[in-house]
């Protein structure tokens, strides 16, 4: 009955990235994947020198993964990103080297929801024989993605994103891609993640994306209403603001906007105590002092990106806790801002 279950979820999960799903790997979770992915590559590739290519704007599951692959004699490129906070192609071409096997570029972005160009630039990866990894934890479940038309070989994403438990998630690896295991045991997911499955967290993670398959296109509409409204009323409110990033394309979910003249952890203080979880940068990094990586990778100064807060919306909000969130907001703003020794209202 267990192996039973697990595979209807394989299955659903599946469905979710239109992919086979003898093609997915049940793990731990999104960091996990990435790791898996990365490591498991570039480990497998027999080439004695190895070049990898990413970008400034990754989660740190990626970063730091790679920094580690630095560590140990592989070469990596971080490539910069434009102010909204999207990477483009040509210098992900331009990164290229003879010893390229793998690009790791986000689908979207965690702090400011920019959906990268990852079909154009799987061609790139393709024309170069390199591997494509996309860190899909934010895409995943809030917008479509069917990895066969993105043209990636590994992608990676987490329960918890999608409303199942933590402490499970999924790698899709393409049919034919080499991928050394991190750990090594019995001749579980096919033998690329050995140890037993953890069943009812992949049997969650099978029904989550059942639902949101059921309902993406209604859901991710009304996440987009609520998240303009909020941009729309606290800019309209709230003077010396502004949104981060992109707003063109982005999943439906996230926006990051800057609070001139006001620390950012102060507004998040005070925001949480009126009963309103926001965050200063990744959620990941919730208690780092320094500004979010992301936005100092797009153009902003240090005060403006210590300024900025992101707001992240899911099935259980409202349009009246939006209302009230931007009531928040607003009065929090007019509160610090008479504190800070540093503001002055532009005129």
């Amino acid at each position: 009955m267990a192996k039973e279950r697990l595979e209807t979820a394989r299955r659903q999960v599946a469905s979710l990235l239109h992919c086979d799903p003898k093609e997915l790997v049940f793990l731990s979770g999104g960091t996990e994947a990435d790791n898996l992915a990365i490591f498991g590559t570039v480990r497998a590739h027999p080439n004695a020198k190895k070049h990898v290519i990413t970008t400034a704007i990754e989660h740190p599951a990626v970063l730091n993964t790679c920094r580690e692959l630095d560590r140990q004699g592989v070469r990596v490129t971080y490539v910069p990103v434009g102010s909204e906070g999207i990477v483009d192609p040509a210098a992900i071409r331009q990164a290229l080297r003879p010893d390229t096997v793998l690009i790791s570029v986000m689908h979207a972005n965690n702090e400011l929801g920019t959906i990268q160009p990852l079909q154009e630039i799987a061609a790139i990866a393709r024309e170069a024989g390199a591997l494509l990894h996309a860190d899909g934890v934010q895409a995943a479940g809030r917008i479509s993605v069917n990895v066969r038309t993105l043209g990636v070989d590994l992608y990676s994403m987490s329960g918890h994103k999608l409303y199942a438990p933590k402490g499970v998630g999924a790698l899709y690896v393409k049919a034919g891609t080499r991928l050394q295991p991190l750990q090594f045991g019995g001749r579980h997911e096919k033998e690329r993640r050995a140890g037993t499955e953890n069943v009812p967290g992949a049997v969650a993670l099978g029904a989550a994306a059942k639902v949101a398959v059921a309902d993406m296109l209604e859901e991710s509409s009304r996440l987009a209403a609520l998240r303009d409204r909020l941009e729309q009323d606290i800019l309209a409110r709230v003077p010396d603001t502004g949104v981060n990033g992109g707003r063109s394309l982005r999943v439906p979910n996230t926006t990051n906007i800057y609070f001139d003249g006001i620390d950012g952890e102060a507004l998040v203080i005070a925001l949480d105590l009126k009963g309103f979880a926001v965050s200063s940068g990744s959620a990941c990094s919730s208690g780092a002092v320094e500004p979010s990586h992301v936005l100092l990778a797009t153009g902003l100064s240090r005060e403006r990106a210590r300024a900025s807060l992101r707001f992240s919306l899911g099935r259980s909000n409202t349009a009246d806790q939006v209302d009230a969130l931007i009531d928040a907001v607003a009065d929090s703003t007019a509160q610090l801002r008479k504190l800070s020794p540093t503001y002055t209202a532009s005129v």
